[in-house]
């Protein structure tokens, strides 16, 4: 997966972070990734991606801890909708 952007949401304002990370992944291509670099484990940033794009995202850790986190989230293709 090709890491298109990095983003140091370390130097971000709190507030603007979560919306900063989903406007950027919404820009990505399928196979395309964002790199988020923090100073916390962003767990509460992977639950939200899995309530809002659940089946589009990939989730991994490239650094954790204990300083320092990186995680490489990309967009995957979502799977094709098939009606019950």
């Amino acid at each position: 997966m090709k890491t298109k952007s990095t983003i140091d949401v370390r130097t971000i304002p709190g507030p603007q972070r979560h919306p900063l990370i989903f406007s950027t992944f919404e820009s990505l291509e399928s196979g395309e990734a964002l790199e988020l670099v923090n100073d916390h484990d962003p767990f509460p940033l992977q639950n939200q991606f899995n309530f809002m794009k659940r089946g589009q995202f990939s989730w991994d850790y490239l650094q954790a801890g204990p300083d320092v986190w990186r995680v490489r989230i990309g967009k995957v293709q979502p799977p094709p909708y098939r009606p019950t």
